[in-house]
């Protein structure tokens, strides 16, 4: 079990105590961001920084991961929520408390009963698509905030889209200009000095041309009170109907957190080599998201953009989660005032750079190059999305990742093998359509398990290898089951009725290169009766072939 704060020495305290610096100048502005997208006052998503990243911290086996509300959950939030209350309201952040412990114990689920590998039907196009949907509904509600047009972000996109264009005639100045600065001064800032934290800057230097210049009296608008004070513990009473109701959006922000985050620690586990532990990585959202519900927070999620931006800080410990959780309960008992002159149109700019890259444009470029079939269930999924729901969006999402693996699954690589007749070569190459591996002789190699998806398409291929090979021209049929690692029953049946036409032709059968453990699977599904099997391909050939054309070696390893 990995230590907690693992990789933490004296030689490196002073750059993680820096990059922890940098990372509470990163979440501060943004979590006030992504708690507004949420429909939740400020206070949760800096509460959200606090309780729930120390319990990540000391549990979580990932040394950079950063645990955190991010854009994606933050919209999934107000999607499934703001069809139960009113955002804003008391019942509506009760809901909010309600969502985040739900996800929790599923996170729970998941670590105690090892089941993360759910999340890999979350392919890479789906996740495009499906945080590229919640990106761009956000990015309306941050344009609107930017040119000081009053819209219901809880809406629904096309709604939000309609009430934003028919609100520009009421659009404010002086909110375009300082979005327009903050936006350029983000831009620009990133591309050349990215170590600077450049929304924490922007943040203050709108904030004091507010108070300056009276920007408030002029149409402008700001954050207001923040209540001052550490989080209170708390548990939401909420009816049964209630908790049931929570639980398809739990599941969807649950999925997508497990996809996205055990890529991110993996990728970043392998990159600096130390160890990573998906389940306790589990555990530790689990954990997060409990306290997070308990103590006036929201759904807990992994954060990419501060993972990478930690370690380009030359992070390589939790110990700036720390000092982020220090930061924020120190701002929140001594520095509210300061927060409640910051204008939204700053807000709206920094939320809106930083899910910029979530939109997936270029993914979906490069899916366009690489694989269309891919592209269209990315762009499927990202439509669903945007323009029926996020929950809607995570079902098509599994449908599509069931379609997508169901299409590839019964189509596997189906090959007749062919023979040069020189013993030296172990490996039989791919045979031209209508001949024989050796005269007489057939071997087939099947490069997948035989299960119900393809059972049918693979009989068909052998029947049609036999076929085109010409009249009594095939004697013997030899299946290569080195790639077959497991036969399922209706996989059995479809080879029980090949065997069945085979004898009809008057064809042998013979198996070649089977695993142990197919073995016994194909005694149990009564599929070896009087079939021989051979260690090798070659083997097969040479006791099966009634001339030279296969040279003897037939217990050359491999072939």
């Amino acid at each position: 079990m990995p230590r907690p704060l693992a990789g933490l020495t004296r030689r490196n305290l002073a750059t993680e105590l820096t990059a922890g610096v940098t990372l509470l100048a990163i979440a501060i502005p943004l979590n006030i961001g992504y708690a507004q997208i949420a429909g939740l006052p400020a206070t949760a998503g800096l509460y959200a920084l606090i309780i729930p990243t120390v319990v990540y911290t000391l549990v979580v086996s990932s040394r950079q991961l950063v645990a955190s509300p991010d854009a994606a959950a933050a919209a999934l939030v107000a999607s499934s929520i703001g069809g139960l209350a009113v955002a804003g309201s008391a019942d509506y952040a009760t809901l909010a408390l309600a969502q985040a412990i739900l996800c929790g114990g599923m996170f729970l689920l998941l670590a105690v009963f090892k089941l993360g590998f759910l999340a890999n039907f979350l392919s890479k196009p789906i996740l495009v698509g499906f945080v590229g949907g919640l990106a761009l509904d956000i990015m309306v509600s941050q344009i609107a905030k930017m040119l000081g047009v009053k819209i219901d972000s809880g809406a629904e996109f096309v709604d939000k889209v309609v009430a934003l264009v028919t609100g520009l005639p009421s659009l404010n100045g002086w909110s375009v200009l300082l979005a327009a600065v903050s936006v350029a001064v983000l831009l620009v800032g990133q591309r050349y000095l990215r170590a600077v934290p450049w929304a924490l800057i922007v943040l203050v230097a709108t904030t004091v041309v507010v108070v300056l210049t009276g920007l408030d009296g002029r149409g402008v608008d700001v954050l207001g009170e923040v209540p001052a004070g550490p989080p209170a513990l708390t548990w939401p009473v909420i009816d049964w109907s209630l908790w049931l109701a929570l639980t398809p959006s739990a599941i969807a922000l649950t999925l997508v957190t497990t996809a996205e985050g055990l890529l991110v620690s993996r990728s970043y586990s392998e990159k600096h080599r130390y160890p990573f532990h998906a389940n306790r990585d589990l555990l530790a959202f689990g954990v997060a998201n409990v306290a997070a519900g308990a103590q006036g927070g929201f759904a807990v999620g992994s954060s990419t953009s501060r993972t990478a931006a930690m370690d380009q800080a030359g992070s390589r410990t939790q110990l700036p989660a720390l000092v982020l959780a220090v930061g924020t309960l120190l701002l929140l008992l001594f520095g509210t005032a300061l927060l409640a002159d910051i204008p939204s149109p700053a807000i709206g700019a920094i939320v809106g750079v930083a899910i910029i890259p979530l939109l997936g444009i270029r993914d979906f470029i490069r899916l366009w190059r690489l694989d269309r079939f891919e592209f269209v269930i990315g762009a499927v999924c990202f439509l669903v999305t945007l323009f029926v729901g996020s929950i809607a969006g995570i079902v098509v999402a599994f449908v599509l990742a069931l379609i997508n693996l169901a299409q590839r699954a019964s189509h596997p690589a189906i090959d007749v093998l062919e023979t040069s007749g020189d013993p030296g070569e172990s490996l039989l190459e791919d045979a031209r359509a209508g001949t024989t591996t050796a005269p007489g002789v057939i071997v087939v190699r099947l490069a997948a398990p035989l299960f119900f998806a393809n059972g049918a398409v693979f009989s068909a291929a052998v029947k049609d290898a036999v076929r085109t090979a010409g009249p009594s021209a095939v004697q013997h049929v030899v299946i290569d089951m080195e790639a077959v690692t497991d036969v399922d029953v209706t996989g059995a049946e479809a080879f029980q009725a090949l065997r069945e036409w085979l004898d009809t032709q008057s064809i042998s059968l013979a198996f070649s290169r089977v695993r142990p453990n197919t073995l016994r699977r194909l005694r149990t599904l009564g599929l070896l009766d009087r079939e021989t099997v051979y260690a090798t391909n070659r083997a097969a050939i040479t006791d099966l072939s009634p001339t030279d054309a296969a040279s003897p070696a037939p217990n050359r390893k491999g072939s």
